[in-house]
């Protein structure tokens, strides 16, 4: 499936449906190339500037880093539509064919996640070597009669609730819990401050896309080597009906749990989420 998608001006890239996408691609400057490429799917309400804790240390290493704000965050368009999985996995399949990227290593985080694995069933992983799932909502968040142990629909209609009134004291109340007691406070500003910027309806659109995903089928068709990374004390998305249950679906996955980290692993953890990932990417 080719999606027409291509460069439009530096930094952005232009989709079929008229939507531009802002994209980093960082590479070895002071550092050997070792001709690997990790590209970053980001977190739900995040833009790719998430990843930042990791991408930089990783160029050092050597690794060519790649990172993009999905439609409606950060810096790309706010196109008001195309929030599904389908759309958004070819969105991350337009920048990955624009770039002519190769070998991958693709790691997503949160619903970031989800668009990797959908990206992966629906155009298949020719471009992929390796998928890495931090903190994911795979493979169903909500709870239904034949996923009883899922979260109950009335916490979704909590928070959009407070998306329509509040977002920003929900976002103070909320940023803590997310990052962790050892993140500083300006990290947590920092986050909050992108969360801030994401459009109100692709945070609205995006949260009933993840509270109505089921990939419990789809992820026994993830055909790559998988590293699934999650924190035991993730308060977003619970360790034993995500990453555990995730394990047991994909071929040839392997879990690792990091004790007492919150679902914001990517700052609590960076240090080790970033040796993790090398060590992933390199083998």
């Amino acid at each position: 499936m080719r999606l027409h998608a291509t460069i439009t001006r530096p930094g952005f890239i232009g989709t079929a449906d008229g939507v531009e996408l802002f994209y980093r691609d960082w590479r070895p400057e002071h550092a050997v190339a070792n001709g690997k490429t990790i590209f970053f799917v980001p977190s739900y309400s995040l833009p790719g500037d998430m990843w930042a804790y990791q991408m930089l240390p990783l160029v050092r290493q050597g690794f060519r880093c790649v990172a993009y704000d999905r439609r409606g965050h950060g810096r790309s368009s706010d196109p008001g539509g195309g929030y599904d999985y389908d759309t958004l996995a070819d969105d991350l399949a337009g920048i990955i064919e624009a770039l002519d990227l190769s070998g991958l290593t693709l790691a997503g985080y949160s619903m970031g996640g989800a668009e990797a694995v959908r990206y992966l069933t629906r155009h298949g992983s020719a471009r992929v070597a390796r998928l890495v799932l931090i903190a994911s909502t795979l493979p169903m968040l909500a709870k239904t009669p034949d996923n009883p142990g899922g979260i109950d629909r009335a916490y979704a209609d909590a928070f959009q609730h407070d998306l329509m009134t509040d977002y920003p004291q929900w976002l103070a109340d909320n940023a803590r819990p997310f990052a962790g007691p050892r993140a500083s406070q300006a990290m947590i500003d920092w986050i909050r401050e992108m969360a801030l910027r994401t459009s109100h309806h692709a945070l609205l659109a995006c949260n009933e896309t993840v509270n109505g995903g089921d990939f419990r089928d789809e992820l026994r068709d993830v055909d790559v080597p998988t590293l699934i990374v999650q924190g035991d004390a993730d308060v977003s998305n619970p360790l034993e009906l995500t990453s555990q249950r995730t394990a047991r679906l994909i071929p040839n996955a392997r879990l690792l749990v990091y004790e007492g980290a919150p679902h914001g692993i990517f700052l609590s953890d960076a240090a080790r989420l970033t040796a993790d990932l090398a060590a992933f990417a390199s083998a």
